[in-house]
């Protein structure tokens, strides 16, 4: 098969790509061309701008397009006008982020989506607008690409080449050992899904022509925030390494409550509680969460510490409030 990525050089989009080689199909990127890339040389790039020029598109074809990089109905829309209806089958990777408040544990893909309401389609996307601005790119991708597309909605997505250094933040810190603090409670539910399982599960989907909704994650009731903290210490952590549990109170309208991420403190615990056996019944697997620790500590020795990480003074301030 031909197939576009929108995107495509980075994390969950290079996953695709890289599934797709591996599978034997003729992989396209299209971005700006500004991001570095490790992509092979089989794949074939093109540049362009879904907020401007588009003519790389111009009479070319695919059997199937994968959306990796839609956060606005106008990202849809641009798409949408550049390929007409030479785009083939059109899937694109949407959020759980995107579902309404889901009323118990274990909801499926009925669950309702979020409404837009007085929220422009095109808004800046920050922290506020995510959720509803995938909602409504999922809507406007059901409109313009028709009821025959797919929507992948994952939850957190984990493993190397992660920009958002969300799952590397953790396994960073508790490798450099010492005192570690997490915010509780530790039982706290939390679904992921390596960037590499769901790289090889939209290329399964897209090859399948699958319509329809899905959401990818491990199974609900798994390891708890606390409990994945305690395995990525047994993986990484120097000996004597303490893994400390902050009272979530202690947070409340701190600016540091934003700098542990993956902590579901102050968000529904049922929104990454959710069933995945619609997933598993596609075709979904997903590794063992020690093969991504392994995968995100490898690919951390060639990054530097960003900015925004919990910094060692505040967490040691923590930490003896604590006491």
């Amino acid at each position: 098969m031909k197939i576009l990525v929108i995107g495509g050089t980075s994390f969950v989009g290079r996953a695709i790509v890289n599934a797709g080689v591996s599978a034997g199909h003729d992989m396209t990127v299209l971005n700006r061309g500004q991001t570095p890339t490790d992509l092979p040389s089989s794949v074939t790039r093109l540049v362009g701008d879904r907020h401007g020029d588009m003519s790389a598109l111009r009479d070319q074809t695919f059997n199937a397009t994968i959306d990796a990089i839609a956060y606005q109905r106008r990202d849809v829309e641009s798409l949408a006008e550049a390929l007409g209806d030479r785009g083939g089958h059109y899937l694109q990777i949407s959020s759980v982020s995107a579902y309404q408040e889901p009323a118990t544990s274990r909801a499926d893909e009925s669950t309702p989506l979020l409404e837009l309401g007085n929220t422009d389609p095109n808004a800046e996307v920050g922290f506020g607008t995510y959720g509803v601005l995938k909602a409504e790119c999922e809507r406007t991708a059901l409109r313009l690409f028709g009821d025959s597309s797919a929507i992948v909605r994952p939850t957190y997505v984990i493993g190397s080449h992660d920009k958002t250094m969300r799952f590397p933040y953790w396994v960073h810190r508790i490798k450099q050992g010492g005192t570690v603090a997490f915010p509780g409670p530790r039982a706290s539910a939390l679904q992921w899904i390596d960037a590499r399982d769901l790289g090889e599960f939209v290329i399964h989907l897209s090859t399948h022509r699958f319509a329809g909704a899905v959401h990818t994650c491990t199974p609900a009731g798994g390891l708890a925030f606390g409990d994945l903290l305690e395995e990525i210490a047994r993986c990484v952590a120097p000996s004597g390494t303490t893994l400390v549990e902050i009272e979530p109170s202690r947070l409340e309208g701190s600016p540091l409550a934003g700098k542990f991420p993956l902590w579901s403190g102050g968000f529904s615990p049922n929104v990454l509680a959710l069933d995945n056996a619609s997933a598993l019944s596609l075709g979904l697997s997903t590794r063992p969460v020690a093969d991504s620790i392994a995968d995100t500590e490898a690919w951390l020795g060639s990054q530097s510490v960003p900015a925004h990480w919990l910094s060692h003074t505040d967490e040691t301030a923590l930490l003896s409030a604590q006491d």
